[in-house]
């Protein structure tokens, strides 16, 4: 690894190497004292006898704020932090010192020191003493006490320029001992550059805006489709002190690459108008309109300079969709379409043309599968981390982010300490401070690698930093204004830079990806979820006359679907598919079949009415009704077959009666089923059963009926001929009908019901 031989290439004065030589014998102090721990004396003030290291955790020392963080000649140093007693005993006669060590000539040395912990002689340098020293009379147990060191830089005795350990340590007395012993100390680094470079690394940072979904795929029955919102929570992110919108107020002001979800963009932007958010089993409209609005307005002029990078829609989890989502057809295209209108939506809300070519798979963790699902998407550069595509061979430096991997691929490598170097829990300011010592100590030691090369370091963070993560980010690249070792760089010109031709190049096997993060990727039902969404989709937008306002937020569902944001949340992953499928179905379900009660037919022919429903706002075509009868011989339909179809046209809110013409050939029951098709052929909705008694006029029926007409005609006769005699004559005549057939319902019954709708368009998302 590059680390593990960052100062060799390097051409040290004589003083140098004793230097060296001295610090490596040192390092090797930690392990001797260890073993001595007994027997050996830690270093106590100058003026006291020595002593064993014990107690050297009594007091926990916290350093809250440093600065300046990188400070320059002329200027003082100012350290405040607190001591806390945690020991049993009361801490007398104490005082705090100020410990500068010696300078550490590579990051790993920087790593090395930072793991140490507790006071260990012969290690840990003489204090400065005189007055830069603060007294403490009494801390009691439990008690904590703030404290405040200031000293000119020029007493530190800082040297050349570099990264140098600092340390804060408190040496005092209890009533078990009888000398000063160091009872608490907190190490940092402190990086030092007296003067100009001739030459910096350029540093490109990246500013995630990526947030969990919260737009479901419901939306309201007005024109507007009012978009609906599982829960409220996005509007205090980008409220005043919420993440997002620190997140916005602070890189505003830094030279960052913005990399954007897209769907966070759409989704603030739909704020922005009339919502609703979903409460329980209705929904209640939301009230954060304002705060959409400036929110927005902010990050337009943030990103006002153009280096954004916008990630496909939903921030697709590329390494699920690679090991678990390709088998499954469709999966890709998905990515495909995420990728497609990623830039369309940043361009529209952000009126900037953003750069789509970039891939960001989690933690930067690749194998070859994650790259080729990456690049069949059309991105040329993937974001990968350094921990990832590990150096190997005897560079003496850090090489360029930029690594070509063949197929016209570059991996832009971000640099895995100084990416890592603000997880955990940064509300502490402690810990901050130490994170933000650390990052800057890092980076002089990067810058001090090989001088005479120019490099581009990448740093890529979370996706989705807190709030206090965000804050400690800011302070460290803050401390890098002057360009003093580094200078901002877009990530664009980053991954343009010409690669070290000794750099690795192979992308690690898929046994080599993290087995913690393989745990929490999305299982292939999800994928199989997705893709039984999509068919019922696929099925239902046939039959719209308007099916845009249906294929758009029920697509971007299935992208969000997908999102990098379920890792580590199965359960409200699998609750959101289940949302999405759950309001599909209830709108497919809106175009039915009508319940059909048993039906008799008594003659030969009749029609059979079958009702269709359409309770969706926008009209229904390409729909075909086919009837069945099961026995053809005693009930045909149409032209003698045993089935019948009928293309179907609907309106909003209406029913259509459809009529199919009947002929029956034998007495008994015929069971028929109605089913609804698409255009294609596609089976739609449930099928439908109902019974047919057929009751045929027989022979013997007809001769009696025959019979009793033929009295009355005689009778009629009769009673004409007597009238006739009667009145002096009269015509005869007969008469007869045919029995009619049942009529059947009119075929539009019109609208179902003038009652408004329920919440949610009945065929919008």
């Amino acid at each position: 690894m590059a680390e593990a031989a960052d100062i060799q290439g390097m051409h040290p004065s004589p003083a140098r190497r004793w230097l060296r030589r001295t610090a490596a014998v040192l390092a090797g102090a930690p392990l001797v004292a260890a073993l001595l721990a007994g027997a050996s004396a830690p270093q106590a003030r100058a003026d006291a006898p020595a002593k064993a290291p014990t107690g050297s955790s009594t007091v926990a020392v916290s350093l809250d704020q440093i600065t300046p963080s990188a400070p320059e000649k002329g200027d003082t140093l100012r350290i405040s932090g607190t001591l806390t007693n945690k020991g049993k005993e009361t801490v007398t006669d104490a005082q705090v010192d100020l410990r500068v060590g010696p300078r550490l000539y590579s990051r790993t040395a920087i790593d090395t020191a930072a793991g140490r912990t507790g006071y260990l002689p012969g290690t840990d340098p003489y204090p400065l003493g005189g007055k830069y020293t603060v007294e403490i009379d009494k801390l009691r147990s439990g008690i904590s006490q703030d404290f405040t060191l200031s000293v000119p830089v020029s007493k530190l005795g800082l040297g050349d320029d570099g990264v140098y350990q600092l340390g804060i340590s408190l040496s005092g007395r209890t009533s078990h001992t009888v000398y000063d012993q160091v009872l608490g100390i907190k190490r940092t680094f402190l990086p030092w550059q007296d003067g100009e470079r001739d030459s910096r690394i350029g540093l490109s940072y990246l500013w995630p805006l990526i947030a969990s979904a919260h737009l479901t795929a419901e939306t309201g029955s007005d024109e507007q489709q009012t978009p609906v919102f599982a829960d409220d929570d996005l509007a205090a992110e980008i409220a005043p002190g919420g993440r997002l919108e620190q997140m916005v107020s602070l890189g505003r002001q830094l030279p960052v690459t913005w990399v954007i979800d897209p769907d966070l963009l759409a989704s603030v932007d739909a704020m922005t108008k009339p919502y609703r958010v979903r409460s329980g089993d209705t929904t209640v409209a939301g009230t954060n309109q304002e705060v959409a609005k400036k929110w927005l307005t902010s990050l337009e002029a943030a990103v006002s300079e153009g280096k954004v990078v916008a990630l496909p829609f939903g921030d697709p989890d590329l390494a699920s969709i690679a090991h678990r989502g390709k088998t499954v057809s469709g999966t890709l295209s998905h990515l495909q379409t995420a990728s497609e209108v990623a830039g369309m939506t940043v361009e529209t809300i952000l009126h900037l043309k953003p750069s789509t070519d970039f891939a960001w798979p989690v933690d930067g963790a690749v194998d070859p599968s994650i790259v080729d699902v990456a690049t069949s998407a059309g991105a040329h550069n993937v974001i990968a981390r350094s921990d990832s595509l590990e150096e190997t061979g005897n560079l003496a430096y850090t090489p360029s982010a930029a690594r070509p991997i063949g197929g016209g691929t570059t991996a832009v490598v971000a640099d895995a300490r100084l990416s890592t170097a603000f997880q955990g829990d940064m509300g502490n300011a402690g810990s901050s401070t130490l994170a933000v010592q650390k990052f800057l100590a890092l980076t002089l030691a990067l810058a001090e690698q090989d001088t005479d090369k120019d490099r581009s370091v990448v740093v890529a963070p979370s996706r989705m930093p807190t709030v206090a993560q965000a804050q400690s980010m800011a302070r460290a690249l803050h401390a890098l204004d002057d360009d003093r070792w580094t200078q901002p760089q877009g990530l664009t010109k980053a991954s343009a830079t010409k690669p070290d031709a000794e750099a690795t190049t192979s992308v690690p096997p898929a046994s080599r990806y993290p087995k913690k993060l393989r745990r929490q990727e999305l299982p292939t039902q999800a994928f199989q979820d997705i893709k039984s969404i999509q068919s019922s989709l696929d099925n239902f937008q046939v039959i719209l006359t308007h099916p845009e306002r249906v294929v758009t937020p029920f697509g971007n569902a299935v992208n969000r679907s997908m999102s990098t944001s379920w890792r580590g949340r199965p359960l409200k992953a699998q609750q959101y598919r289940d949302s999405v499928r759950t309001y599909l179905q209830g709108l497919v379900g809106e175009v039915q079949l009508v319940p059909k009660s048993d039906i008799t037919l008594s003659g030969r022919s009749a029609t059979i009415p079958v009702t269709v429903q359409n309770r969706l706002l926008q009209d229904v075509d390409d729909l075909v009704l086919r009837l069945k009868s099961d026995n053809a011989t005693r009930l045909k339909l149409n032209d003698g077959g045993s089935t019948a179809e009928q293309p179907i046209q609907i309106g909003a809110g209406h029913s259509q009666s459809v009529k199919f013409d009947a002929a029956a050939n034998i007495n008994g029951q015929v069971q028929m089923t109605a089913q609804l098709y698409t255009k294609d052929g596609t089976p739609y909705g449930e099928e439908m059963a109902f019974t047919v008694k057929v009751s045929e006029i027989t022979p013997t029926v007809l001769l009696v009926i025959a019979g009793g007409l033929l009295l009355l005609v005689l009778a009629g006769i009769r009673m004409y001929a007597h009238r006739k005699r009667a009145n002096g004559g009269g015509a005869a005549g007969d008469d007869g009908s045919e029995p009619e057939q049942p009529s059947d319902p009119t075929p539009d019954t019109g609208p179902e019901s003038t009652e408004p709708s329920g919440t949610g368009e009945k065929v919008d998302r």
